[in-house]
């Protein structure tokens, strides 16, 4: 597929009326993994990837993040949204340079956050609204539009007041944004609220205690994704698996191999 391709699939995903699942891969060997096993879309991870390059989360560049993205896209021909955190405000050109790079890296989606590390809170609405209209201006402007998140992050943030998540929500909708997400949201009643406020395809993220696919369907829920759950997930038997052999001497951690058959899928 083409990028401009892949960005009509996208956007045939959401437009749609079942729940489809999009993981986030961390690096081009694990895209490919999961494209191989048959999704029909992809996420890029903030924290998987910056992990992948010795980081903490949210300490990435957005000339790395671009390379990224330009790597990954190239690797399978699935759909790719990009977690871009807050579309790099402060760089040059700003948010809407920042969609235009992430669409010439073949991005099909992108999402826009309104948490600042920063000062270490939540950004007043009316200003994170005004960089969702910023961004989805220059998302739909391509030939073939990117289809744009509006992030509201209260729920991983240490906000539990889902009245002010609506509220943000609703006023990313309304500045443009094509599907809302509040990442960290498990409750299925208050998941529930959510798809019926906002009347608009919602992204919720996978987690560990977290209601099934088929019950976040029954909600309405348009798109789930994983975050960096599976990065975790990895990194965690990469770690598990070293302490065994210095403490044990054994290599036990082998067995949770991937298996061959998934690997000459995945890579040819």
């Amino acid at each position: 597929m083409s990028v401009g391709d892949r960005r009509a699939r996208f956007r045939e995903l959401h437009a749609g009326t079942e729940l489809f699942v999009m993981p986030n891969p961390w690096d081009v060997g694990s895209a490919k993994l999961l494209a191989a096993l048959g999704f029909p879309a992809l996420a890029t991870t903030s924290a998987g990837f910056a992990w992948g390059l010795g980081k903490h989360d949210q300490q990435v560049t957005r000339d790395e993040l671009v390379a990224h993205v330009a790597a990954v896209a190239a690797a399978t021909s699935l759909p790719l949204n990009v977690d871009s955190e807050r579309c790099y405000p402060e760089d040059p050109g700003g948010v809407a340079e920042t969609v235009r790079l992430l669409a010439e890296a073949g991005a099909a989606g992108c999402s826009l956050e309104d948490y600042d590390p920063a000062a270490g809170g939540m950004d007043e609405v009316g200003a994170a609204a005004e960089r969702v209209a910023e961004a989805a201006k220059a998302a739909h402007a391509l030939d073939e539009p990117m289809v744009l998140t509006g992030r509201a992050e209260n729920h991983i943030r240490g906000v539990d007041d889902l009245d002010d998540t609506i509220a943000r929500l609703l006023a990313y909708r309304d500045a443009g944004a094509d599907c809302l997400y509040a990442p960290g949201l498990r409750d299925l009643r208050q998941i529930r609220e959510v798809v019926e406020a906002v009347a608009a395809p919602v992204n919720v993220l996978a987690l560990t205690g977290g209601p099934s696919l088929s019950e976040l369907a029954d909600a309405g829920v348009r798109r789930v994704s994983t975050g960096g759950l599976l990065a975790s997930a990895a990194y965690g038997a990469l770690v598990g698996g070293a302490r065994e052999l210095l403490a044990e001497g054994t290599s036990r951690y082998g067995e949770a191999g991937v298996p061959r058959d998934v690997l000459e899928t995945a890579f040819g």
